[in-house]
């Protein structure tokens, strides 16, 4: 299937934003000018200004340049759940490889995570997901059984197991992630093709319907050289409280023959 037109032009732009092509304070080039660039017509390019905006890494507009307000898109409330999306907003082709899943009792601290008895079942997975091809991340997801017993017979190559759930009707109403580093096991090592006990961003997360109950309970583990966090902290006019967002910059593995 091919790409929109708007969407290649604003992954283009991203690219030469988070590269520091165009730096942070710079104008981007005229509406005139990326036309002429790139041989189209102002609708694509406005398409693709009016999605940089929406991730705040640019701002203006109104007869003005557009002026580059930051290097790392911020994401929406899916973007954190969805690996799928993420990618799709910093420009990469995401991928799915399913290694295993099964129905079975969680391990204790996951089950304590998800609020279930000792005897509970849960659908357990292990997914490698892709970024242009290349090995990026690695899933570990648990689901309370209710939840995840759709899964086990859905294609789970084919693409955001967020997107599948919410198709479903689940409640998949807040998040909360943790980010740590953790040495790579043998199962990371494998699938990842890095060194054991390499480094890795890990990311945990549990994941709560609007009652607050658990649904999921996942462990993600990135290639270091994919992903790395950037925290936005703001003080609010009205309280004390600081308010802060991770964000995935979705940097594309190296080639062959280069490591992390």
């Amino acid at each position: 299937m091919t790409t929109p037109l708007h969407r290649v032009l604003a992954s283009e732009l991203r690219q030469r934003i988070r590269s520091g092509e165009i730096a942070v304070g710079e104008s981007l080039p005229s509406e005139s000018q990326l036309c002429q660039e790139f041989s189209v017509s102002r609708g694509p390019i406005r398409q693709a200004l009016a999605a940089l905006r929406d991730e705040g890494l640019i701002g203006g507009g109104k007869g003005k340049r557009p002026v580059v307000l930051d290097a790392v898109p911020s994401q929406p409330f899916e973007s954190f759940l969805s690996f799928t999306r993420r990618a799709e907003i910093t420009g990469h082709v995401p991928g799915q490889q399913l290694q295993e899943i099964a129905l079975r009792r969680p391990e204790p601290a996951i089950a304590a995570a998800l609020q279930l008895e000792p005897d509970a079942l849960a659908v357990q997975l292990l997914r490698l997901r892709l970024l242009d091809g290349r090995p990026a991340m690695l899933e570990r997801m648990t689901y309370r059984e209710q939840i995840g017993r759709s899964l086990l017979d859905a294609d789970l190559d084919a693409g955001s197991i967020y997107a599948y759930l919410t198709e479903q009707g689940v409640d998949l109403h807040a998040a909360r992630h943790t980010f740590d580093a953790v040495a790579a096991d043998p199962t990371d090592a494998r699938l990842l093709e890095v060194a054991e006990g390499a480094p890795l961003l890990r990311e945990r997360r549990v994941t709560t319907d609007s009652a607050g109950t658990p649904l999921e309970c996942s462990e993600d583990r990135y290639r270091p050289d994919v992903a790395s966090v950037t925290v936005t902290n703001t003080r609010s006019r009205r309280t004390d409280v600081t308010r802060s967002g991770p964000a995935w910059t979705g940097a594309a593995p190296p080639g062959p023959g280069l490591r992390p």
